[in-house]
């Protein structure tokens, strides 16, 4: 197992040497640089007539003179050795000032919207397959179908008119006005999960859909087994033999899926955030790229596919540990 985990890490590092270099090859693709958009947002309808001379000033005060490789390993190496991700044109200021607040309340998302996704859609799903072709079943199989039919953004602006016009409220932002620039405390933290849990259910509608059938059909495939028979045949309790053989592999799906059910989240949540008015890195992202403030991009997109690698190396752990023939086949 510990050879497996090592190989697995390996992996991990070598794919984010990959990334980054992607990521960097990603924001140098627009044309021009950051220096022009800030000779012609400095000097537009001034009437002064800007040389070419005066752009190369600018790109050299900004450190974009320098060479692509160069800027590469200047900004792989301060991510690396002091968790710098450069300094942002627009906001005149660190890069990590800038995403600090938007990552962590990004990461909040997703983990709400996890673990909301699990909690529903493994037990609903043991249970249809237990209870094959009764009502339940076929309800449940009909609200899976829908969420995998609805736009998470239709279902979010349903989720605001209801609000507004029947309950006489917002589940738009993150927190309340009277909290929204208050010191953190435990007040502002409750107020934030009761805000976070309206765009977990809009972005855990269609993965709980999908899981239900991902598990529900590798169940009842569990549930006609011949060890599944050999169990009752031994007189173990109903709720045993569901626990020790079927619903554990059942799982498997579901934890083999939770890399892609992250960036199926990281790919909803921008638009869902801005039915919302949810403060998260899509929206930074979109319009650092626009503004060419690269390095603001990049350290997004560097940032959301490293938890996507990261939780694709959490879900190899954690499937070995619930199957382990898979690390006994790599072994």
């Amino acid at each position: 197992m510990l050879r497996f985990i090592l190989q697995r890490f390996f992996g991990l590092m070598v794919t984010m040497f990959f990334v980054s270099i992607m990521v960097f090859v990603i924001m140098e693709l627009p044309p021009g640089d950051y220096a022009d958009r800030y000779a012609f947002r400095k000097y537009s309808g001034t009437g002064v007539n800007v040389t070419q001379g005066d752009i190369e000033n600018i790109r050299r005060d900004f450190g974009l003179h320098k060479p692509a490789w160069q800027r590469y390993g200047d900004w792989i190496g301060g991510i690396i050795t002091k968790f710098d991700f450069g300094e942002s044109f627009a906001f005149e200021t660190s890069v990590n000032n800038v995403i600090g607040k938007r990552l962590w309340l990004t990461l909040a998302i997703l983990f709400c919207t996890l673990v909301l996704t699990y909690l529903l859609a493994i037990p609903i799903a043991i249970y249809a397959a237990i209870r094959r072709h009764s009502i339940a079943d076929y309800a449940l199989t009909v609200f899976s179908y829908l969420g995998l039919a609805l736009p998470n953004f239709l279902l979010a602006l349903l989720l605001l008119y209801v609000s507004v016009t029947i309950f006489d409220s917002s589940v738009g932002g993150l927190f309340s006005p009277q909290y929204e620039k208050a010191a953190w405390s435990l007040a502002k933290l409750l107020d934030l999960l009761k805000h976070l849990v309206v765009p977990a259910i809009v972005l855990a509608w269609s993965a709980t859909a999908l899981q239900i059938q991902t598990v529900r059909a590798t169940m009842l495939d569990e549930l006609n087994k011949l060890s599944v028979t050999a169990a009752r045949a031994r007189g173990i309790p109903e709720w045993k033999v569901l626990l020790k053989y079927p619903t554990r592999l059942a799982i498997n799906p579901v934890v083999s899926t939770i890399g892609f059910d992250v960036n199926r989240i990281f790919s909803e949540l921008p638009i869902v955030a801005l039915v919302l008015g949810l403060p998260e890195l899509g929206e930074l992202l979109i319009q650092s790229y626009l503004d060419l403030d690269m390095y603001v991009a990049g350290a997004i997109l560097l940032m959301l596919t490293f938890f996507i690698v990261v939780m694709n190396f959490i879900s190899d752990i954690a499937l070995a540990f619930l199957d382990p023939r898979i690390s006994l086949q790599e072994g």
